[in-house]
């Protein structure tokens, strides 16, 4: 109890620390840093024919990331999340688990943000929270030869896409001021989104992905 009530009143004295405004109202800032993505995945089973229980699971990817922010008041911030598409390996789950990896798929996630910052403008220490819209765009899907022999042995090479998807995001994180232009920033994202891969075999499978993203970066105001 005593260690909580520490660790509160030293937040509390961080955020109350003064100092030239950092991040105040009408303020732009960008973020660089890296990003890792692990989809946190519930499959459905490829629709027939197939073997019952055929699933999939879709393994983590680490990128860079590129944020840029607009302080429209002292407390309330819009952010825009980008980066360069993240790749991501499919492999054989339920039924099929063992045989390997299935394929790859690029994913483009932009994220639009509503953040609100804790603290004011003049703080070192600043969590905030933020809700916000994602678009999961998927492309460059590539089938392996482990796809084929699953779902169409000895017949042509098995490809498919997967569906683009609208996906509501919530963000928890933190920044921490060096001086008036640099500060450390990290944060957890967490997506709730479902698509559905449709293969040229003519069966299809829905998938809920719903990963969980862990950043951390640098950011400078300008």
């Amino acid at each position: 109890m005593h260690t909580a009530v520490k660790l509160l009143a030293l937040a509390a004295a961080l955020g109350a620390a003064g100092g030239a405004a950092a991040q105040a109202k009408g303020d732009w800032t960008v973020k660089v840093g890296v990003n890792k993505i692990t989809p946190k995945v519930e499959s459905g089973d490829v629709s027939a024919p197939a073997l019952p229980g055929t699933k999939a699971d879709i393994g983590t990817d680490s990128k860079p990331i590129f944020n840029l922010a607009y302080f429209v008041t002292d407390n309330i911030v819009a952010e825009l999340d980008l980066g360069v598409p993240y790749r991501h390996d499919l492999f054989g789950a339920g039924a099929i688990e063992g045989t390997g990896k299935l394929g790859t798929a690029d994913v483009l996630p932009p994220t639009l943000f509503a953040q609100y910052r804790l603290f004011g403008a003049n703080a070192v220490f600043r969590p905030y929270v933020g809700v916000g819209l994602t678009y999961a765009y998927f492309r460059r899907e590539r089938g392996s030869a482990q796809l084929t022999a699953v779902l169409n042995t000895g017949g042509p090479a098995s490809t498919f896409s997967l569906e683009a998807k609208w996906a509501p995001s919530v963000q928890l994180g933190a920044s921490y001021r060096l001086n008036e232009r640099w500060s450390v920033d990290g944060g957890v994202i967490k997506t709730k989104v479902k698509t559905t891969a449709t293969y040229s075999t003519g069966q299809t499978q829905d998938i809920r992905l719903d990963p969980v993203a862990v950043n951390v970066g640098v950011t400078f105001k300008f």
